[in-house]
């Protein structure tokens, strides 16, 4: 498989996942920013400039994004247990409960996909995705 050919198929499966991502955050009024941050803080406690980093948003851009997310109940901010000075991001128990929702559904409309593949083969799918989104450059 060509280099060309090997983008083509991550960008077909981007969009199909996309696609997915987009349907059921759009179904609860949320962007695909908003449901990446839901995801993003489902197992972590990242300070506002980390989260703003990773998601390669400034800081007054996120600020906001937060600030919406708090008005729904879903996330709150609070000082780093560490840090004082340094604010931390964290879901509040109606965000984890709707992110852990929200992921079931993406579970459940990707497993068709998923399932096309013998077991051995999804192991070797992860490894190659790992080896893919975590190489340096």
């Amino acid at each position: 498989m060509t280099s060309d050919a090997l983008v083509d198929a991550l960008v077909r499966n981007t969009f199909q996942v996309v696609g997915v991502l987009t349907r059921i955050g759009a179904e609860r009024d949320l962007s695909l920013t908003q449901l990446r941050v839901l995801g993003i803080l489902r197992d972590r406690r990242p300070r506002m400039t980390e989260l703003a980093a990773f998601l390669g948003l400034d800081k007054s851009t996120l600020s906001g994004l937060i600030d919406r997310a708090e008005r729904r109940g879903l996330v709150a901010r609070g000082k780093n247990p560490q840090d004082r000075r340094v604010v931390d991001v964290f879901l509040t128990p109606a965000g984890l409960e709707l992110a852990e929702q929200m992921y079931g559904e993406v579970r459940h409309a990707l497993t068709p996909a998923i399932n096309r593949l013998d077991p051995q083969d999804r192991d070797q799918l992860v490894q190659l995705l790992h080896a893919v989104m975590h190489s340096p450059g």
